[in-house]
């Protein structure tokens, strides 16, 4: 009986490792596929919707996305 539920205990918590790893791998490979936003990009960005912005904008922009992500 005790036994039984040590294995099972065992087994939540290698299942749980693992998954760590893997999701953490997972998250990482997202990441590098698909980066978050800078500033290079907020430019190209306006520049497509017809605006050239400049430095002060695009600081702007930039302070808005990390008010936003958090």
């Amino acid at each position: 009986m005790i036994h039984d539920i040590l294995l099972i205990l065992v087994g939540i918590i290698i299942g749980a490792v693992i998954g760590f790893f893997v999701s953490r791998k997972l998250m990482t490979k997202y990441l590098k596929d698909n980066p978050p936003i800078n500033e290079e990009m907020i430019k190209t960005l306006m520049m497509q919707m017809g605006r050239k912005p400049n430095q002060k904008q695009i600081n702007q922009m930039m302070k808005s996305m990390e008010k936003f992500n958090k």
